[in-house]
């Protein structure tokens, strides 16, 4: 039970529909959708368009979406896989005989084609109640009267300073006199505004094709790459089935390859021969046991995690219980395992995730992204697009699964997660952002709600721990006796330089009819219902 005597924040408790975003602003948007008659899928979309003008540090239209969506809170669940692909040109042969030996995070050859706004107007289409041109009108708004930079947002902008300065175009679209504005400032963001009043005039064909689409070619070009017009017009998202794996008589759901949400359900497979219930969430026992199933989960994300469109990924071994059995043989309880290979890979924390439910029960999990803070800092001046750097995701190792190819997509770090009940029920709609560390929040969080009794924002407020690969990147909030055991197991410990990511979740309960909600206070957002 929470203790009143020290900060917190309540669950938010709703009968008719919640939100939970990293930004109030975005949040306000989802409940004004579903108050007006919009559903979740709705006001899943107008927040986030609002996130992409009011955080464009995390997100924005020129990154990527991954949804799950569960129709009245029964029933199958639908993946959607809005992941740009590399232009067709992109070849190793070509980066090779450029002398280009790694994908760098503010290079060309890392811009993929945006697939947000297709993978928007297609759910929109399929099952929005409103029009796109209805639900993009908040963001519009925003972009152009103004909305006033929030705290973490200020911090997060301002990180990326130095990236922006490096091109013209992104530093007079998000910068002030040569600086990240302060917080309290007033921002404005006209071009992208108009971007998006065509977008909601004319659907997928305001970005994919005609002036927008001219513009933020020409500006690709000027830059080096190989981007065409076909490139963008031939984009399609995939809808997908989720993967499916089980902990403690339920079911984790997750979007399939290119994502990483497998890694999560590996991690959960491994830990669920171990009794967590009576362990503090916050001991060095509970978090040496998440730390060492992350690691081997990591492992095997790297030697097999990419574009199943070109590439066959051993899901059904990659989830089987002979796999759990054989990682979880080389965990100790006693000591951290020595020798295994690191995790090799950019780090960023930058990505938008939110969650809706409305009142007939429509789950919407929902994550947003540039992968970096400000992308790839490549930006379309008049068309106010950011770029992402998805593509510094490939490697450029021959043979390897997750080799850099035309069309292909880079391994994805972002997952939106969904957990259903006994009966294929939605439960639990959550997410954890964070690039790299999200598949070890979605078992963070798991575990804190179902080994160690926690609520939804309880869940979400627990200390986090994160191996980068060389040691445990601690939050300072991680008790100073934990980290001495910690030490004592064999784990080298590391402060976090920023803490981990930023969570969302939404519980279902339906024995009472009510909804449950929490959001993270490592951002600037909330959680409404009403």
């Amino acid at each position: 039970m929470r203790n009143y005597h020290f900060p917190g924040r309540s669950v938010v408790q709703a009968i008719n529909g919640v939100a939970a975003t990293s930004n109030p602003l975005s949040t306000l948007a989802a409940i004004d959708v579903l108050r007006q008659g919009g559903n979740a899928i709705d006001a899943s979309v107008a927040a986030c368009a609002v996130q992409c003008v009011v955080e464009p540090m995390s997100t924005g239209i020129g990154g990527d979406c991954f949804v799950l969506y569960q129709k009245g809170g029964t029933g199958p669940v639908i993946g959607i896989n809005g992941s740009g692909w590399s232009p067709a040109g992109l070849t190793l042969e070509h980066l090779e005989e450029s002398d280009v030996s790694v994908i760098g995070t503010e290079s060309i050859e890392s811009v993929t084609i945006p697939g947000a706004i297709d993978a928007w107007c297609a759910i929109m289409e399929s099952y929005g109640a409103l029009g796109i041109d209805t639900v993009l009108q908040p963001a519009i708004r925003l972009a152009e009267d103004g909305f006033a930079i929030s705290e973490v947002t200020q911090q997060q902008w301002s990180r990326r300073v130095d990236g922006l300065r490096g091109n013209a175009a992104a530093s007079t679209l998000y910068l002030k006199a040569g600086d990240a504005p302060a917080t309290g400032d007033v921002w404005r963001s006209p071009a992208l505004g108009q971007t998006l009043r065509v977008v909601a005039k004319k659907g997928r064909d305001g970005f994919y094709a005609g002036p927008v689409l001219d513009q933020m070619l020409a500006d690709l070009q000027a830059a080096g790459g190989m981007h065409t017009a076909d490139d963008f017009t031939d984009y399609c998202y995939e809808t997908v089935t989720p993967i499916a794996s089980g902990y403690r008589g339920r079911t984790v759901l997750e979007i399939p390859p290119s994502g990483q949400g497998i890694t999560a359900q590996i991690m959960l497979n491994i830990l669920e021969d171990f009794d967590l219930t009576g362990l503090d969430p916050c001991s060095a026992e509970r978090f040496h046991l998440m730390v060492e199933a992350q690691r081997l989960a990591f492992v095997e994300r790297d030697k097999f995690v990419a574009d199943q469109r070109a590439t066959d990924v051993p899901i059904d071994f990659l989830l089987s219980e002979d796999l759990a059995t054989t990682l979880r043989s080389h965990i100790r309880e006693d000591q951290a395992i020595d020798h295994l290979p690191i995790v090799d890979g950019p780090k960023h924390e930058d990505t938008v995730y939110l969650t809706v439910v409305d009142r007939d029960l429509n789950c919407v999990s929902f994550i947003n992204s540039l992968f970096w803070g400000f992308g790839s800092c490549i930006a379309s001046e008049k068309t106010g697009v950011v770029f992402q750097n998805r593509g510094s995701g490939f490697v450029m190792e021959r043979g390897h699964p997750n080799c850099v190819g035309p069309r292909k997509r880079p391994l994805h770090t972002i997952i939106p997660g969904m957990v259903l009940d006994g009966d294929g029920k939605c439960e639990l709609s959550f997410g954890v952002m964070g690039g790299h560390y999200q598949p070890v929040g979605h078992g963070q969080v798991i575990t804190n709600l179902w080994d160690h009794g926690l609520d939804i924002q309880q869940a979400i407020d627990c200390p986090r721990v994160f191996h980068n690969g060389a040691a445990i990147e601690a939050e300072d909030s991680v008790p100073a006796e934990t980290l001495v055991r910690l030490e004592a197991l064999g784990h080298a410990i590391e402060p976090a330089p920023h803490p981990h990511g930023g969570s969302q979740g939404i519980v279902i309960d339906r024995v009472r009819g009510v909804l449950a909600a929490g959001s993270d206070p490592r951002k600037d957002g909330c959680a409404l219902g009403y």
